[in-house]
């Protein structure tokens, strides 16, 4: 990859920078955009014109809007290995937010042990009670690497930001990786009672 570099002495005189290369581009692979309320959705290699294979070795999945049917519903994702019969990936995790409330009179930054996991097959949190307000909901956006990958296990970050609470503003990153050599080829996502009731999802290689 290259550097980028200035073409002047100091960054404070600069007026021209050299090319970034190497950086990758996002090719997309699918976007679905609910029409009507649905219990998860799912990205399964091979379906649906769905590609989640050695054809690319990072993937990224951002939504928009993510609107919960019911109130205080955190969101969660799992990984499958076996093109979705079941969502029970091993995972190691971890995570961590900052709050603020709406009124100002509160706002935090804390890890959050109670949502992280250890060696543990559930479904991971990505939100943490989001609010269904006619103009709440969830955004952010899922990294995954190397899925397809029979050697080693499967790194992902996260970011997403919601709306929560009182109300108040979530900005929550969560790490973790499946501890499974198996090739990752499916990925759920869902509330954690109720529907999803609107928002939509693309999914993005890595070239």
């Amino acid at each position: 990859m290259s550097l980028v570099k200035l073409n002047n002495n100091g960054v404070k005189n600069a007026t021209a920078f050299g090319d970034i290369t190497g950086l990758g581009n996002l090719a997309l692979i699918k976007t679905t955009t609910l029409a009507s309320a649905a219990a998860s959705i799912s990205f399964v290699d091979g379906a649906s014109d769905v590609v989640l294979d050695s054809t690319y070795k990072e993937y990224i999945f951002f939504w928009s809007n993510f609107h919960p049917a019911t109130d205080d519903q955190n969101l969660f994702f799992n990984m499958s290995v076996d093109t979705g019969s079941n969502y029970n990936v091993t995972k190691t995790t971890n995570y961590f937010r900052a709050n603020h409330n709406e009124n100002n009179n509160a706002a935090s930054i804390n890890y959050r042990t109670g949502e992280d996991l250890a060696q543990a097959t559930g479904y991971q949190k990505l939100t943490l009670g989001t609010n269904n307000d006619n103009d709440s909901g969830s955004s952010g956006y899922l990294h995954l690497f190397d899925p397809s990958s029979t050697t080693f296990v499967k790194h992902f970050i996260a970011r997403v930001s919601d709306a929560y609470g009182e109300p108040s503003n979530n900005d929550t990153f969560i790490a973790g990786y499946g501890n499974t050599t198996s090739a990752v080829d499916a990925i759920d996502f869902k509330f954690g009672s109720g529907n999803i009731d609107a928002g939509s999802i693309s999914l993005y290689g890595v070239n």
